[in-house]
């Protein structure tokens, strides 16, 4: 067992640190809002993926095996979403990156933007499979897995928000704050970039 929960902790660790939609978010949230006012987004995110692997763990899972046009109808609005997102941050005017501007992502929304964020059921669903077995209580695993990734995520997400922040001092001028508000869009656009090419490839 001991074992076992060492790989989940790895798996939340190296899922939750590297690259993704949350995290480019946050980044910018950090830059353009501070610390402080992205405490909620922060929150939401911490929340509600931990959540979403409950839910998953108790039987949206199977619900979305036997009915998959509902997991291709959330897979196109998040994308649709993040699609939209990144165009809010690119074409963000550099005035509006004072603190005192603007409106940072809510609890809710963040808490919500899991279940669109293709990242997000890949790791759900990866960690269901890989770390379940049927032969156990699905829900008391769902809710240990969650339970881990509260715990190891929240730290890895908060390690964008601060890069963001800290960004800030050094993005003075406009048109570097520009240059890495469209960066971030770039960035965003490329992590679910996987995701497009499979809706082409399954659509067209």
């Amino acid at each position: 067992m001991t074992e076992l929960y060492l790989a989940m902790v790895l798996f939340a660790f190296s899922t939750s640190i590297t690259p993704g939609p949350n995290n480019m978010l946050i980044l910018s949230s950090g830059l353009n809002h501070g610390v402080k006012r992205s405490l909620p987004h922060l929150l939401g995110i911490a929340f509600g993926f931990p959540v979403m692997i409950i839910m998953i763990g108790i039987g949206l899972g199977t619900l979305f095996e036997r009915l998959p046009i509902l997991h291709e109808i959330i897979k196109v609005l998040g994308v649709l979403y993040m699609l939209y997102l990144a165009w809010m941050i690119a074409t963000s005017k550099p005035k509006d990156l004072a603190i005192s501007r603007g409106k940072p992502m809510g609890f809710w929304q963040a808490f919500f933007f899991q279940w669109v964020n293709p990242k997000g059921w890949i790791m759900a669903l990866g960690a269901i499979a890989a770390y379940t077995s049927l032969s156990h209580d699905m829900i008391v695993q769902a809710m240990i897995i969650a339970l881990v990734f509260l715990l190891v995520g929240p730290p890895c997400t908060a390690c964008w928000l601060f890069l963001g922040a800290s960004l800030k001092h050094l993005l003075q001028k406009p048109h570097q704050q520009r240059i890495f508000n469209i960066t971030m869009a770039l960035l965003l656009v490329v992590s679910i970039a996987p995701i497009i090419q499979e809706l082409i490839m399954k659509w067209f």
